[in-house]
């Protein structure tokens, strides 16, 4: 076949998003012959969408040097940004940062106001948030926005109406900043805007609603995430982003196995992408789920390891250590994290869990200004898990202070706030604060109501940890290592050297499901053979 035919069947490819076959058509058009400017620039698109991130840095850069030589200076700036970001998605951000110099030198050569300089502008807005300059970011989103609408490029609008809402977060207008991320999104589901820059958007406003905690903001747009990510199957960029925003929201419907597949999953796709460092978030939320699940040697080790890819381990890692008695260490880091955290989107992730561990030490007073400040910011996000958040803190602390009263109608505030949202982990936890708040108001009976409906949701969800404060309250014996019932059971009949098929005809379960009891109890006690957990259950007098 010859190089037109090649360059045309790679242009049809291109058009229906068939990565792999234009990324193969444009190779062997090269084979054959230099390939042309333009065809270099859907390579390089190809490429970085296969997740062949050196092969797209190739093909730009040939494309820069063509586009030099042919003197079309406005197409050789635009490689120069894509160049940036390519090396800044890679973790390169010195090489990223030379080309958009080498970039922003020549717009001056130039001489004339140009669409890219909309480009250029896109780092520079980002490089202002992460420097503290918000006020300055949102005036450069509103600058790209401009320069879009000058030139008709709606790339440049969307990523210009994105760029100034995400700002407008960390001015703690949220309202507004939301719909003008809405906005861009909308264009974004149109198919208005390019594959790269369609990823981009949809990743960084998921990443902005779960910030915010506006949770069903997040799942909407993921769910059109996940729908835009299917209809590209070669796709590698994007789907670790897509796959650890299913399963921040799985954690947050309780599906707590189904998260770690699919946050497990993420760090793979991440891996595949050569983006091993954006793989921090997923591993934070590993040990957020297995803290919760009370597997704390895993999460403690997820911890470390978000710690090393750059990501911080806060509150996780404080909740963690309160967990495991060493309440000191815990307020230390929360104290540390209230001084630190400067900006209102920063502070409303954060203060929920110190209201927690500040009143674990006994300050209700520093608890209780935390529990108002967050009261204060829920009101103005008006997102409804921040809602549930503030009222629940503000209901835990009015207990500490001996007004069950009061956090009788926080909790249930919080309870309702949560079941709106489908959180039954988080649910379920206020229904056990609920029974707590009963037994001070001397309502026996109530409490036992409250606390039972959680312990059954709890064992449900594997959550060891407050299903042994559940059943403590009830006078039960919890069972070690947070172990529901059915996995005790489980557990003995492995002990008894049984099979997973003979369990699950035992037990009347599939074996598929045997198998995610027994995966779930090596997780919860720390081991990772069917000996070792049949010897843990004869060391705790299990059988």
């Amino acid at each position: 076949m010859g190089v037109v035919e090649e360059l045309a069947r790679s242009r049809e490819a291109y058009e229906r998003r068939d990565w792999a076959a234009a990324y193969g058509h444009l190779s062997e058009a090269d084979a054959d012959g230099p390939l042309p400017a333009d065809a270099l620039a859907m390579w390089a698109t190809a490429a970085h969408l296969l997740g062949r991130t050196d092969d797209c840095l190739r093909a730009l850069q040939r494309a820069f040097q063509q586009h030099l030589d042919d003197g079309d200076m406005e197409r050789a700036i635009r490689c120069c940004f894509w160049l940036g970001m390519t090396h800044m998605l890679a973790g390169d951000t010195a090489v990223a940062g030379g080309w958009w110099s080498r970039g922003w030198r020549l717009v001056e050569e130039l001489g004339t106001d140009t669409v890219e300089r909309g480009y250029l502008l896109i780092p520079q807005g980002i490089q202002q948030i992460k420097s503290g300059h918000v006020a300055a970011s949102v005036e450069t989103g509103a600058e790209v926005e401009r320069l879009g609408r000058r030139f008709a490029d709606a790339d440049l609008i969307a990523m210009g109406l994105h760029a100034r809402g995400r700002a407008l977060l960390y001015q703690d207008r949220v309202p507004e900043g939301v719909a003008l991320m809405d906005e861009a999104l909308v264009g974004v589901a149109a198919g208005e805007v390019s594959p790269v820059i369609a990823g981009t958007i949809y990743c960084s406003t998921i990443e902005a609603c779960q910030e915010i905690s506006d949770f069903d903001r997040a799942r909407q747009w993921t769910k059109a995430l996940t729908r835009w990510c299917d209809e590209q199957p070669d796709l590698v960029p994007y789907t670790g982003q897509c796959a650890v925003h299913r399963g921040q929201l799985m954690r947050l419907h309780g599906a707590l196995q189904d998260a770690i597949e699919e946050l497990r999953f993420a760090c793979r796709r991440y891996a595949d992408s050569g983006a091993i460092y954006a793989s921090g978030l997923a591993v934070y939320e590993l040990g957020e789920v297995y803290r919760m699940r009370g597997a704390y040697a895993a999460a403690e080790a997820a911890y470390q390891e978000a710690s090393s890819l750059g990501c911080d381990p806060q509150p996780g890692l404080a909740l963690l250590r309160l967990a495991q008695g060493r309440t000191d260490v815990a307020v230390a880091a929360v104290r540390r994290l209230l001084d630190e955290a400067d900006d209102v989107v920063k502070r409303s992730g954060i203060l929920a869990a110190c209201t927690e561990i500040l009143l674990a030490d006994g300050d209700i007073d520093a608890a209780r200004a935390v529990a108002h400040e967050l009261t204060d910011i829920a009101r103005r996000f008006g997102c409804t898990a921040l809602l549930a958040q503030a009222a629940a803190s503000r209901a835990v602390v009015a207990l500490a202070d001996g007004d069950a009263s009061a956090a009788l109608v926080g909790l249930r505030e919080a309870w309702q706030h949560w079941y709106h949202l489908g959180a039954r982990y988080e649910a379920a936890r206020a229904r056990l604060q609920l029974g707590r708040a009963c037994l001070k108001a001397g309502d026996e009976d109530s409490a036992r109501m409250e606390v039972s409906a959680a312990a059954v949701v709890l064992g449900e969800l594997g959550a060891g940890p407050l299903l042994a404060e559940a059943q403590a309250l009830l006078g039960r014996a919890p069972a070690p290592g947070g172990l529901t019932t059915r996995e005790v059971e489980v557990l003995r009949l492995v002990a008894a050297g049984k099979s997973n098929a003979a369990i699950a005809g035992e037990l009347f379960l599939s074996e598929k499901t045997v198998s995610r009891h027994l995966s779930n109890i090596f997780t919860k006690i720390d081991v990772n053979s069917r000996t070792a957990a049949a010897a843990y259950a004869y060391e705790h007098h299990l059988v």
